[in-house]
């Protein structure tokens, strides 16, 4: 028996270092996928690769159950199909801790509360920024160019440089350069 470990994240953003950590000593090979967790199985291609790469009494091993699918009804999606797969399944950490090879209530249990805790952290960034709007601040990144960076940009375009050149000189990247163009010639 071998263990074939899953990382996902959501996003590009999201740092997969944990999770590799846990997974990367224990597992024969460690797929890692940044895509979302409410995607069904055929729609998740490392974890397609990660079963294409189980054998027989091999385990896909997760470090959470919520790395399989980030609300209860695609995490069971994706349980059942492995299952069905013949495919078991070895959470390392939260309450449904161990291997499995058929549902549960516990992994039903666990998929809930993770759609549960995600909902809540939506909930709870959501109301941060409405409070914060009330107070006049608004969220976000800062602005990456300032007044003397603006002046900078505008005034080198005028001389002729490309937006490249301008970019590499004033140290903001190109986008950032065409939008503050963009913007200078809305506002004239």
């Amino acid at each position: 028996m071998a263990l074939i470990g899953l990382v996902r994240v959501s996003t590009d953003k999201q740092n997969t270092q944990r999770q590799h950590d846990a997974l990367d000593p224990i597992c024969l090979k460690v797929f890692e996928e940044k895509i979302s967790g409410k995607l069904a199985t055929d729609d998740r291609p490392a974890l397609l690769d990660a079963l294409a790469h189980i054998r027989d009494g091999d385990l896909l091993t997760v470090q959470e159950v919520d790395r399989l699918g980030r609300n209860l009804l695609e995490g069971l999606i994706v349980l059942n199909d492995l299952f069905h797969r013949g495919v078991g399944v070895k959470v390392l950490e939260g309450i449904a801790a161990g291997e499995h090879t058929e549902r549960s209530l516990i992994l039903d249990l666990a998929l809930a509360l993770a759609e549960d805790r995600r909902r809540d952290i939506v909930r709870k960034t959501k109301n941060g920024l409405e409070a914060a709007r009330s107070r006049g601040r608004v969220g976000g990144r800062r602005p990456v160019v300032d007044d003397d960076k603006r002046a900078a940009i505008l005034a080198r375009r005028e001389r002729g440089e490309s937006i490249r050149t301008i970019a590499t000189g004033v140290k903001v990247s190109i986008g950032v350069v065409h939008k503050t163009l963009t913007d200078a010639k809305t506002t004239l």
